[in-house]
């Protein structure tokens, strides 16, 4: 119930995708670094049609943290290029951008920044608004954030976040994302979504950034692009991305031509199966059931976030909002003693069960699956 790592949107091994990737296996040539690759392009060109109007152009990449570190790369250039001290990169508590250096840097978890000699000054967190454990949703909060940490809006370089932050699958207040478009382009700065989770349906829009009814100068995207191979992708406006040349934003296994064939392949199952549209419709079942079954236990469940087929439920210790990530443990090795595969507790302090179903999930699998949820969470909690 995890989409492996909410990577296979299009379900695990679909006979489109295995058959696109067979047949480019049996064209011979399984790299394309160095020469042009008819079906890099054709990717590039499919990613751009379904991309918001105004980001047509693409860069192909690896991983998840690839795309974020090249978004940061972007974002840092075109500051600089305005005012050799914009460079600040704002990002968000508890925020997840990946495992390289740069994207930890830019992350909102501490722990992960242990190894790190020299951390980045100019890269700053603020709170994410999410009602819960950041309280305060109001835009002026922002303000205050960056004010406290010594930061002049002319610094900013570029703000970027998870659509919806990960581990927690909680999302901000559409007015307080709208009032940070506005700001953004007030200052300058470029507006950064990390769609590596959200991208291609999950949410019940194609983008996740759509609850929010903006566009962001640049999307990165990954895992559900193929269901199940490593690609990755930048989206943006041509001014940001054409700020380098050609062949410099790359590197050795960037658009391989098994994982474009696979990307293709997936986006056509998406649209052809309306995979968006049953996000949707599976999420308005899946939402109310699962907050139901937060709501049976108030004591142990602070808050069930979550928009089409994502959602997570915080586990907490009773009287306050301490995260119990030895609960969130046991109901997670119940569920999958159980035979519902799920995530080992992600989130916050490691206290968030998260459900995240491939898209093409049915209503009757939908509802047994929060069955045995709910039936795991009542044996560990009693």
């Amino acid at each position: 119930w995890s989409s492996g790592v909410v990577v296979a949107n299009a379900g695990h091994g679909h006979p489109t995708i295995r058959k696109a990737m067979m047949e480019r296996i049996e064209h011979g040539l399984t790299h394309n670094y160095c020469f042009p690759s008819e079906i890099r392009g054709e990717l590039a060109a499919e990613l751009a049609r379904v991309a918001p109007e105004g980001l047509k152009k693409v860069f192909l990449l690896t991983t998840g943290s690839e795309a974020c570190e090249c978004a940061i790369k972007l974002a840092r250039t075109h500051g600089k290029a305005i005012d050799p001290k914009k460079i600040v990169i704002v990002t968000y508590h508890n925020a997840f951008h990946g495992r390289t250096l740069g994207s930890q840097m830019a992350g909102g978890i501490p722990a992960l920044k242990d190894w790190i000699v020299n951390l980045d000054p100019a890269m700053v967190q603020v709170p994410f608004p999410d009602g819960f454990r950041g309280p305060d949703t109001s835009f002026e909060g922002f303000l205050k954030a960056l004010e406290r940490a010594g930061v002049a809006p002319g610094q900013v370089a570029g703000v970027m976040s998870e659509t919806y932050q990960g581990g927690n699958a909680s999302f901000a207040p559409p007015e307080y994302i709208q009032k940070l478009r506005a700001w953004c382009d007030q200052h300058r700065a470029l507006l950064i979504f990390d769609e590596i989770q959200a991208g291609f349906g999950r949410t019940g829009t194609y983008w996740g950034f759509e609850h929010y009814g903006v566009v962001p100068d640049l999307i990165c995207c990954g895992k559900g692009i193929t269901s199940g191979m490593p690609l990755s992708a930048v989206i943006g406006r041509g001014d940001i991305m054409d700020l380098y040349p050609p062949g410099s934003m790359t590197s050795t296994h960037t658009g391989n031509p098994i994982c474009a064939a696979a990307a293709l392949a997936n986006l056509k199952v998406i649209e052809e199966e309306r995979l968006v549209e049953n996000s949707r419709r599976m999420g308005e079942i899946m939402q109310p059931l699962l907050r139901e079954v937060g709501a049976r236990f108030p004591k142990h469940v602070g808050v069930v976030h979550g928009k089409g087929l994502v959602a997570a439920l915080h586990m907490i210790k009773p009287g306050g909002i301490e995260p119990d990530s030895r609960l969130a443990a046991d109901i997670v090795r119940r569920c999958v003693e159980k035979g519902l595969l799920m995530f080992a507790p992600v989130g916050y302090a490691g206290a968030s069960v998260k459900v995240a179903p491939p898209l093409v999930t049915p209503e009757d699998a939908i509802r047994e699956g929060v069955a045995v949820l709910a039936e795991a969470m009542g044996e560990a909690i009693s």
